[in-house]
């Protein structure tokens, strides 16, 4: 697995996401330009219409991110909007699939996630936030491992597992706040509001929970997600959708479950029932961890193993109706700030990664 290091200004770390991991940039194009065609009848010179939308809102809420993708485009021979793109793959993916699909609204064309989440302030102390991350197959060998430091600010130091080309992920930082990712599917994307996968650059780059949670609600999103943000003091899931941001939050166990379908009120928004297995994965996650007696990494993780409703389960895999798979497992101690990360389905894992501050 490919770990970079990016250190300085904003651009100076765009510069080294680029030059770094060049090919597995131009690998995350390659599986986009397919995906958006599939699944919007969006060929990419389209997609570079849509992202140029985003270029002046960003340019307000967002400076210091949108040098940093300028740096990767320069680093990778590619074209600002090029990158611009590719973060914001959730809100064309999962915002504009009925608007452009040229009147095929069947979701046999619409690309599966599944991804399982979990956050947890134990009664013993230790704060813990996982996942397994699903998508499909064809974008594993495009994933890294992204180390930022941004000396001369107070901006804290931190780690992500992202796909090549995205400056925002699923990780942890030197405060102990990490951030998890479920995709949700509501049509509608907002332009003028921070895209998901900038709004997890937000997390990553905040002293807190609270002051997370507060920006991302004071900022919008610009499309549909689930972001659990956790620290040591607990987790909040923010449920965000094009017209509003939402909590929720923990539950008598100090637990905040959650998996592809929103769990606010949505009468106001269009959500597609789009995964069938959503709902019994997030009665399996509850079940789960509800038998957990000591709560720790290894215990942890061992839930995220989990294959009833197979190849649809929390263990996923692509195969018969499922269309993605597990691509990796995330386990934090945010208490203790540090993480372990497993590559591949996590019962055929083929690489591991630490993480810690």
């Amino acid at each position: 697995m490919l770990e970079i290091k990016c250190t300085g200004t904003p651009y100076d770390i765009g510069v080294a996401h680029g030059v770094y991991a060049r090919e597995k940039i131009a690998g995350s194009m390659e599986f986009y330009t397919r995906l958006f065609q599939r699944s919007c009848s969006l060929a990419w010179p389209e997609v570079l219409q849509e992202a140029a939308k985003y270029v002046e809102p960003l340019e307000r809420i967002a400076p210091r991110h949108l040098e940093e993708i300028r740096g990767i485009a320069e680093g990778a021979g590619l074209t600002f909007l090029d990158i611009l793109a590719l973060n914001i793959r959730s809100e064309i993916t999962f915002g504009l699939f009925t608007d452009v699909a040229a009147g095929n609204n069947s979701l046999a064309s619409v690309p599966s996630d599944g991804c399982t989440s979990l956050g947890w302030l134990t009664a013993s102390g230790p704060s813990f936030l996982a996942q397994n991350w699903d998508w499909e197959v064809e974008q594993t060998p495009n994933l890294l491992v992204c180390h930022v430091s941004q000396p001369g600010t107070d901006i804290p130091n931190f780690s992500m597992v992202t796909e090549a080309g995205i400056i925002g992920k699923i990780g942890l930082n030197a405060a102990g706040v990490g951030c998890c990712l479920n995709a949700i599917k509501c049509h509608g994307v907002d332009p003028s509001k921070l895209p998901i996968h900038f709004a997890l650059r937000k997390v990553l780059e905040s002293p807190s929970r609270a002051a997370a949670v507060e920006a991302i609600e004071r900022l919008g999103a610009a499309g549909s997600g689930h972001i659990l943000v956790a620290d040591g003091t607990g987790s909040t899931g923010l449920e965000c959708t094009s017209k509003w941001v939402k909590q929720v939050t923990m539950d008598e166990a100090k637990r905040v479950c959650h998996t592809n379908h929103l769990l606010s009120d949505k009468s106001d928004v269009n959500e597609v029932p789009w995964l069938a297995d959503s709902r019994p994965r997030l009665a399996r996650i509850r079940e789960l961890a509800s038998g957990v007696t000591d709560p720790n990494l290894d215990t942890l993780a061992a839930l995220f193993k989990d294959t009833e409703g197979y190849p649809c389960s929390i263990n996923r895999r692509q195969e018969g109706e499922s269309a993605a798979q597990t691509l990796f497992t995330i386990v934090m101690d945010l208490t203790a700030k540090s993480a372990r990360v497993t590559f591949g389905r996590p019962t055929e894992v083929y690489g591991r990664v630490s993480l810690s501050f």
